[in-house]
């Protein structure tokens, strides 16, 4: 079975995951795709699959005879989609042999070569995109298809190799893919997340990423004798927005350019919220942003009184590069991989964050791998089934590079 074969039947499982939940998985949804996969790997021989409680999938291939002292290499992947845009009731479309040109979706909506300039490269493809109405779920359910294809192959080519762990997480998407990984069950020497955009893209370089919420007291009265009495929170809200550069934004910046990213902004003339998450690739900047939402709690306070403003901060993730560099191997077998595979290998950074990034500290060097995909998190999302065998066939060779590198 080829790897789009097997994205097509993953699609269409609801698994978007809630940011607004307190449970793991954040979504139940998750354990149907979950539940799939454990019966697909028992079927490609993976004695040991099994899903946990919290709707981790692990399992194994034993190293073949005479690889035991091989690297033990992991790959991961994530079953939850993006809660940006719906996951429901996905339509996979696919187009044979595309012309490269603009793409009219059942919905109306235009998949254009201006916001898409990569489109004519796709030019004779199988092109997979939805129906405009949801986003597709090739983040990151490519990235399960092509490594479910890897081990059919494993198996039925009775390719040599170390061992292999395999693990597909729940709620990546809302940065909590990580929170109960079992490293120590998985079982890997080092990792690599397949999660990453086209084929051939190798990134280890991430965001350092927190989340920011001001909650805001304002105080009302009526707006006759409101002279120096109201404190509107409303526009104390738009005041701390002001206070932030006005360029420093996901729309005006890029590669390792770091952002403040307005994500929420609510409430009444008494009570008000406004929540960001904050992005850069260099820990000083990143503790620098983090410094100047921190003045401007203070700054406002001393406006207009103390505990007018209340700003809580969590850490989401850090910039794995430190975890990564003292295992450059990971990157360059990763381009090897890729060259012999017949692609390009091209490393950039990732404006976000992976599983890997987190797994990285926790003792699993994780760098990420690029599935084919494009546009994720909204309805214009694509992916070529030649992309996706691409990446396939990259993983079978990374597999092959690690089974001739002996542990430690």
């Amino acid at each position: 079975m080829r790897a789009y074969e097997r994205l097509l039947r993953y699609v269409v499982i609801h698994t978007t995951s809630d940011e607004n939940s307190t449970t793991t998985p954040s979504s139940a949804r998750q354990f149907e795709l979950a539940k799939l996969l454990v019966q697909e790997m028992k079927k490609l021989g993976i004695e040991d699959a099994c899903v946990n409680e919290k709707c981790y999938v692990y399992g194994s291939l034993p190293a073949t005879e005479g690889f035991e002292n091989a690297t033990r290499l992991g790959l991961i992947a994530h079953m939850d989609t993006s809660p940006d845009c719906s996951g429901e009731n996905v339509k996979p479309q696919i187009i044979a042999n595309y012309d490269g040109k603009d793409i009219t979706l059942p919905s109306g909506r235009v998949l254009d070569t201006i916001n898409f300039p990569h489109l004519p490269g796709l030019k004779g493809r199988t092109l997979i995109t939805s129906d405009g109405t949801t986003l597709l779920g090739a983040d990151d359910k490519a990235g399960i298809a092509e490594i479910m294809t890897a081990l059919e192959r494993i198996q039925t080519e009775r390719i040599p190799h170390g061992k292999i762990s395999i693990a597909f997480t729940p709620d990546e998407e809302i940065g909590a893919g990580a929170d109960h990984f079992d490293v120590e069950r998985f079982g890997a020497d080092f990792g690599y997340t397949v999660d990453g955009g086209p084929e051939g893209e190798l990134e280890y370089e991430n965001f350092n990423a927190a989340a920011a919420m001001f909650e805001i007291k304002g105080f009302s009265v009526h707006p006759g004798s409101a002279k120096n009495v109201m404190v509107n929170a409303l526009l104390v809200a738009c005041e701390i927005n002001s206070m932030l550069p006005a360029l420093d934004i996901p729309r005006c910046t890029e590669e390792y350019e770091g952002f403040y990213h307005l994500t929420k902004l609510g409430g009444t003339i008494e009570q008000a919220h406004i929540a960001y998450i904050i992005r850069d690739h260099s820990f000083a900047c990143y503790e620098g942003r983090l410094a100047v939402l921190r003045h401007i709690e203070k700054a406002l306070n001393e406006k207009y009184g103390e505990g007018t403003v209340s700003l809580t901060i969590r850490e989401q993730y850090r910039n794995m590069k430190e975890k990564i560099e003292p295992n450059m191997h990971l990157i360059e077998n990763a381009k090897t991989a890729a060259e012999l595979a017949g692609m390009k290998a091209t490393v950039v950074p990732i404006r976000g964050g992976t599983d890997g990034a987190r797994l990285s500290y926790m003792g699993l060097p994780c760098p990420n791998l690029g599935t084919g995909g494009y546009a994720f998190h909204g309805p214009c999302e694509h992916i070529t089934a030649e992309g996706m065998d691409l990446v396939t066939d990259m993983l079978l060779q990374l597999i092959g590079l690690y089974g001739k590198r002996t542990r430690g």
